[in-house]
């Protein structure tokens, strides 16, 4: 079996040349935008946290804040994940805030679309002068 790992330069669907979840992704962004653009970098991740989970709420998306995730093993749950946000049950995002951004950051991620049910995530660094968004799918 090939997995496959995709980033913001190839997309999921060759047939019809959309990216998975695009309008959902795209409001994601956006409200992203609006917090890196209201409060700049060098805050803490927890302040990153409340002010997307504002922005998110203001545009009337369905996420949760650190949700259990189930992590599956041949098909059986061993563990949990908690990422920063799950959006309606579809997107993962991870936040971080940090001056640079370590390649573990990313391979975090990566085993959380791995072991789970979701298909997308969106790694967001908040630590710098410009804003940091990679977005990862992982294909089964």
């Amino acid at each position: 079996m090939t997995h496959k790992i995709y980033t913001d330069k190839k997309r999921i669907n060759t047939d019809n040349k959309q990216l998975i979840y695009a309008d959902l992704t795209y409001k994601i962004r956006g409200a992203i935008f609006n917090v890196f653009n209201e409060l700049g970098f060098g805050h803490k991740e927890q302040v990153y946290q409340k002010a997307l989970a504002e922005e998110l709420n203001n545009i009337g998306l369905v996420f949760k804040r650190e949700a259990n995730v189930n992590v599956n093993y041949k098909g059986k749950i061993v563990g949990n994940y908690r990422p920063d946000f799950t959006i309606e049950g579809k997107i993962i995002i991870e936040l971080k805030a940090v001056p640079l951004m370590p390649k573990n950051y990313e391979t975090q991620l990566i085993h959380y679309l791995k072991t789970t049910d979701y298909k997308l995530g969106l790694l967001v660094n908040f630590g710098s002068r410009k804003l940091f968004i990679k977005r990862l799918i992982w294909n089964k």
